[in-house]
């Protein structure tokens, strides 16, 4: 298949063949667009007007926090404060706010919002991209597909291929979860078995990095997200 400037940012994040290229997408895109209302974009109306309203899910204003722009993110923070704090408190406070049909109040996030709308897109550019040999082949030779992604490709695969199509995908995508999760389960066990005093020090034998990293490996794998370093 001929590359496009749809097609391109898909290829960029197959072709390491590291890790879920989903995740990899996910990653590229959130970081796009952390950059980009950390930037000018953070004092245009419009972005204020949604950031104020959704505000940000925990994992994004850690992420934001990373982007060394603390007067940014203040500025952001201190205007949606001020629409929620007008929203619950000024006025009708307490109970007055509630009755008993009501239910917490969904946690929103800008980031997420727009991370999910630019997947969904990308992910239409690769099931089109499913019909062509070639990335068939190079999907096949990816290390593993996460379960978040692989309950989201599938689903998606559903709507967007044909009957044959869909069949040689799910084959494909079955293939790298189940095999990685056969492979990490083994690895996670093999962790359990060597606090045994049987097993004593196995554990930190050189060919053993693949046991000792199980544990944030099958945290990753389930979650789509790298577990916090130890401190």
């Amino acid at each position: 298949m001929r590359e496009s400037l749809l097609t391109i940012p898909i290829n960029e994040v197959f072709e390491p063949r590291e890790g879920c290229p989903i995740c990899a997408m996910r990653n590229t895109v959130e970081q796009h667009i952390s950059e980009y209302i950390m930037g000018a974009a953070m004092m245009e109306p419009d972005v204020r007007v949604e950031t104020n309203k959704l505000g940000f899910c925990r994992e994004h204003y850690n992420i934001l926090l990373k982007q060394n722009n603390r007067l940014s993110l203040a500025l952001m923070l201190n205007t949606h404060l001020a629409e929620r704090r007008a929203k619950m408190f000024d006025g009708k406070g307490g109970l007055r706010r509630y009755s008993k049909k009501s239910t917490p109040e969904e946690h929103t996030c800008f980031v997420c919002s727009k991370v999910n709308w630019g997947i969904e897109h990308m992910l239409g550019t690769l099931y089109n991209m499913w019909k062509d040999e070639g990335f068939r082949h190079l999907y096949s030779q990816q290390q593993y597909i996460c379960l978040e992604h692989y309950d989201t490709l599938m689903l998606g695969a559903m709507k967007h291929l044909k009957k044959d199509e869909l069949k040689t995908f799910v084959e494909a995508t079955d293939k790298l979860a189940g095999e990685y999760m056969k492979q990490l389960n083994e690895d996670v066990q093999q962790f359990c078995d060597s606090f045994d005093y049987r097993n004593a020090a196995k554990l930190h034998n050189e060919d053993m990095e693949h046991v000792r990293s199980s544990i944030e490996r099958a945290i990753e794998f389930i979650t789509s997200r790298k577990p916090d370093e130890k401190k």
